[in-house]
């Protein structure tokens, strides 16, 4: 096994917001529209092999988000659906760490180390990854197991969902987290 990989087998596979508000139109020109196929294939890697799977849901207290309890995408994705017996770790924040028992969690647990997967790259994604890096937890993000949209930049340009996704990748990789293909977490 490569040794940027060795603590990835067993570690907890951390899914973030992978809720059906992520669909509605309003977010604009998405990136990687396999995403959740891709999740979904590590969704069941780590359960065949009996490894833990945690689930992030996003509870918005803004009343127009479609995040927010009561409202139809609040509801999970079905394909990335917890089972029974998958912790839910609720949050109101990007980070899934600020207001939530996450990190006890983590530590109580012995799992210094964690993969993660989900949406968005630039918002949950990043500041779960960031924070993470700086609680020093070993974390390994799924490039292709986490998507963006188009957004403008500080400047004004338009830039592509790829462009923000890549970029936002090249930041965090081995500062803040290991960068992986989902296709490499699978031959763990």
């Amino acid at each position: 096994m490569e040794p940027a990989l060795e603590h990835a087998a067993g570690a907890v596979l951390l899914l973030i917001d992978l809720q059906r508000a992520i669909d509605h139109p309003s977010w604009g020109t998405r990136k990687n529209p396999q995403a959740e196929a891709r999740i979904a294939g590590l969704l069941a890697h780590w359960r065949s092999r009996n490894w833990p799977v945690w689930h992030v849901r996003h509870d918005s207290t803004e009343p127009g988000s479609h995040y927010r309890p009561g409202q139809p995408g609040h509801e999970f994705k079905p394909e990335t659906a917890p089972v029974a017996g998958e912790p839910i770790i609720a949050k109101h924040r990007n980070s899934a760490f600020i207001g939530t028992d996450l990190e006890a969690r983590l530590r109580a647990g012995g799992h210094g180390a964690r993969v993660v997967a989900g949406v968005i790259t630039n918002n949950s994604v990043e500041a779960t990854v960031r924070m993470a890096g700086n609680l020093g937890f070993r974390t390994y993000l799924a490039a292709d197991g986490c998507f963006t949209f188009a957004k403008a930049d500080w400047g004004g340009v338009s830039r592509s969902a790829d462009e923000v996704h890549a970029m936002l990748l090249a930041n965090l990789d081995a500062e803040y987290c290991t960068v992986v293909s989902s296709g490499v977490l699978l031959t763990l």
